[in-house]
């Protein structure tokens, strides 16, 4: 079987690492097609899978440039934690050349801005595959007020608020203390960031909510972002987020394990008593 795929590194350093010289070197001498991704264009309506060769900011610059065209990413790990990138490059080339792997539909966010004066930058993208957050970017403490499919939730008082997807469960929104999900599981998590009120919690709720967003502070105006990029956005704008009409497609390993990557990656449930 013929197989065209699509190499992107993010960092050009990588490109020469020993591990990813010799994953591309199995792959050709398997008789895989492989060319260079930089930007959209370059990717080949006819692709295999793409390589996103690096961490998981790779992987979602990746994934701007592939979704929405329908080619699985396969994450290749030469970064730090990786759960998107989480496959060590010694096993990819035999999973690849043996079909040892699945094709897995990860849900995506989209943001779609309100406002009077919304002046966007041309290369403008609204969709993420792990969070959307809007973030204060001076002193003062943001009140942010949330609707959910048309009902209104207590105002958060905090330094910003974030909406995740389940595949986002153990990146931003881990560390601001919402739940770990499942990455099958269909549904959305809005938390918020750093709060200033004692009874407020992340929220899980179905990933078919719509969820509005509008802000009050001093300063003149919020950072938005989705993923790994950010927007300047002007208080007096609102965001709705909802999911977006299409998926990501990444390939995983037949070897491949969530709770193992829990485990081995993040250390759940790391205990002396659970040894041997």
């Amino acid at each position: 079987m013929d197989r065209k795929i699509g190499i992107f590194v993010k960092n050009p350093a990588l490109r020469e690492d020993g591990r990813t010289v010799a994953l591309l070197s199995s792959l050709r001498e398997g008789g895989c097609e492989l060319y260079d991704i930089v930007s959209k264009d370059d990717v080949k309506a006819d692709s295999t899978m793409v390589l996103s060769v690096g961490g998981d900011g790779t992987f979602l610059s990746a994934a701007k440039r592939v979704a929405p065209i329908g080619i699985p990413i396969l994450g290749v790990n030469l970064g730090r934690i990786g759960f998107l990138s989480e496959n060590s490059p010694e096993t990819v080339a035999e999973a690849i050349l043996s079909g040892e792997y699945s094709v897995e539909d990860r849900s995506m966010l989209y943001s779609s801005i309100h406002g009077g004066d919304i002046v966007l930058n041309e290369g403008f993208w609204p969709y993420a595959l792990n969070e959307v957050t809007v973030h204060r970017i001076g002193s003062s403490v943001l009140g942010i007020h949330v609707t959910l499919d048309g009902t209104p939730l207590p105002t958060y008082w905090a330094d910003g608020l974030l909406v995740a997807t389940s595949s986002g469960s153990t990146a931003y929104s881990l560390s601001v203390g919402g739940p770990i999900c499942m990455p099958e599981s269909k549904v959305l998590i809005i938390a918020p960031i750093a709060p200033h009120n004692l009874n407020v919690r992340p929220l899980i709720v179905p990933d078919s909510s719509r969820v509005s967003i509008s802000v009050e502070t001093r300063d003149p105006k919020v950072v938005m972002s989705m993923d790994n990029r950010n927007l300047d956005m002007s208080p007096s704008w609102s965001l709705e987020v909802s999911m977006a009409q299409f998926s990501l497609k990444r390939i995983r390993l037949a070897k491949s394990n969530f709770v193992k990557a829990l485990t081995s990656k993040l250390f759940w449930g790391e205990d002396i008593r659970n040894n041997g």
